[in-house]
Order: C-alpha cells, then sequence, then structure tokens
C-alpha cells in the first residue's frame, strides 16, 4: 500500500474549552474516495479546515503529502483544491472570467489558463454558460462552477466541505456524475455529508462523526454488513399507537428502531416478518420493506434521528 496522502494520528481541534475533534486517527490514501460522515456539529468541518491548512492543529500530528501543516502551509495549499461549504464566487463576473482570475494565485498564465478553463467548463458541462454572470445561474450550476475552479491548478487533492447541500435532486446526480469521473481519472477526493445517500455514491470508504469523535469506520457496505441487516421493514400504525405493537414487533425482528412516525425493524428478510405480523393480527397502516443503508448504521451507533 501506498503512503497515506494525509495521515492524522489523535487529531484534535478546540475553540476555547469546546473540543470540536477529539483525538480522531485518519489514513486517506491516493486516488480514494474518503468521506466524513455526520450530523452538524460532530466535527467534520473543523478537521477539514485542518486538513486544508487554514486552521491549526491543537493537539496530535497531521501530515499531508508528508508535510506538516505548520511548516509546509503554503506548498500543502498549493497542491489542494478545495470547494467550501458556501460558494465563493464572484457573483458580478462572468462563469469564465471567475476561473481565469482564480487562475492568477497560482502563477498560471493567461494562455493556459483560458486552455484550463475551456476544459474544465465542458468537463462541468457548463460552456454554453462561460459567458453568463455567475449571479444568473443556478444552485447547481455555481457548484458546478466551484468545482471546475478548485481544478484550475491540477490539485493532487480535492476537499468538498458538504457538496451537494441545498442542491435539488436532479442537480446532486449531475454532480455525483462529475465527481465520480474525477476519481475515475485518479483524483483523491475528500469530503463531508451528512446525505447518506451521497456516502453510499461517492465514498470508497468513510468515518461516521459524531461529537468531535469517530464511531465507525470502513467501506459503506462493510459498515452496513457489520451495524445493520440485510434487509429494514418501515411499518406505521397511525398517530400514538406505534409503541403499542413494540412487544409484539420485537418478538419477530432482530431489532427494532422506533422513531416518532414509525417502527423500524431490522431484519434478514422483511417481507417474511411482515407476513409473521399479519398471521397474528398485527397489521400496520403502511409497510415498506427496504435494503438496510447508512442511515440505519448511523442511527444504530448514534441513537438518534440525523435531523437533530
Amino acid at each position: 500500500m501506498a503512503e497515506p496522502l494525509i495521515e492524522a494520528r489523535s487529531l484534535v481541534k478546540r475553540f476555547d474549552s469546546f473540543v470540536a475533534v477529539d483525538g480522531i486517527d485518519i489514513d486517506v490514501q491516493p486516488g480514494e474516495a474518503f468521506g466524513f460522515l455526520g450530523p452538524n456539529g460532530a466535527g467534520k468541518t473543523s478537521t477539514m479546515r485542518m486538513i486544508g491548512c487554514v486552521s491549526p492543529v491543537s493537539a496530535g500530528s497531521l501530515t499531508i503529502f508528508g508535510l506538516d501543516p505548520r511548516l509546509d502551509g503554503r506548498d500543502i495549499r498549493s497542491r489542494i483544491g478545495v470547494v467550501p461549504q458556501m460558494d465563493q464566487l464572484d457573483a458580478e463576473l462572468t462563469v469564465e472570467e471567475n476561473l481565469i482570475i482564480y487562475a492568477r494565485y497560482f502563477d498560471i498564465k493567461k494562455g493556459e489558463a483560458r486552455r484550463r478553463t475551456s476544459d474544465l467548463l465542458d468537463f462541468v458541462q457548463l460552456t454554453e454558460k462561460a459567458g453568463d454572470k455567475v449571479d444568473h445561474l443556478s444552485g447547481g450550476q455555481k457548484r458546478r462552477v466551484s468545482i471546475a475552479r478548485s481544478l484550475i491548478s491540477e490539485p493532487e487533492l480535492l476537499l468538498l466541505d458538504e457538496p451537494t447541500t441545498g442542491l435539488d435532486p436532479q442537480a446532486r446526480h449531475v454532480l455525483w456524475d462529475r465527481l465520480y469521473r474525477l476519481k475515475e481519472r485518479g483524483a483523491t477526493l475528500v469530503l463531508t455529508t451528512h446525505f447518506m445517500d451521497e456516502a453510499e455514491q461517492l465514498c470508497d470508504r468513510l468515518v461516521v462523526m459524531d461529537r468531535g469523535k469517530i464511531v465507525a469506520e470502513g467501506s459503506p457496505r462493510s459498515l452496513i454488513s457489520q451495524y445493520s441487516t440485510r434487509e429494514v421493514l418501515e411499518m406505521r400504525f397511525g398517530r400514538d399507537r406505534n409503541k403499542e405493537h413494540l412487544d409484539e414487533v420485537e418478538a419477530v425482528g432482530e431489532r427494532v428502531e422506533v422513531l416518532p412516525d414509525r417502527l423500524l425493524v431490522y431484519a434478514a428478510d422483511g417481507e417474511g416478518v411482515l407476513a409473521t405480523l399479519r398471521e397474528r393480527n398485527v397489521v400496520p397502516d403502511s409497510a415498506l420493506v427496504r435494503r438496510s443503508s447508512l442511515e440505519d448504521v448511523f442511527l444504530r451507533l448514534t441513537g438518534r434521528s440525523l435531523a437533530d
């Protein structure tokens, strides 16, 4: 295995008495798509800011490209592309101008900047918007411009903080496709997200963070296999009636999760569990059998909803 592109040991980030990142260990390999999964306030963005060399490490060790951010921050930043949580584009400039002007920060000559801009806008499917002002673009188009701009320096590592927050489903899928194509080209991606489906789609490996700590690590499929069952049966019995059937449901499922609006029954065969319950005259108002997901893993690890 190659040397890790990012290596952290007992990494800590404090803000006065508040510990945002609490002694985590991380290894990210070259060419890997690595994710930080968790709710708001879990410590994901604080970790990304340390990796991006814009926030100092409070304790522990961190190396990127084998370099120390405290000593080699400028060199590291020159090799990283960053897509922040909030777009930082100049709304009064055109799409093309945003990329060309940004290229100047990396001492890229104007002719080369134009060539790269043309290639990148084609890559993110925005060639026809090159002359439009950013202010006139949709949210999904702005995110694609941000990704194109982050790639203008041909970085070895791309950091993406909540890349699809606020986007509609169609725009999210377009963005996922562009990121997947980057990964196919050999790019190393590190992203934060609180969307379970996004992590499953994009990440080779991920860590689940909660309250500044890593509570699980692995590939999406391995985490689901380790912490959940093959299927989940979702049942609704009506307002304030779900708990009435808890004992009956627990008798046939491997594990049961009680949510305000439904019961989740974890089992290898969800349809079989539902059939058994109906034979026992336990008939929900609605029922759905689905495969287990990372959201189920998160619920088990943290014991609370992602919406909290």
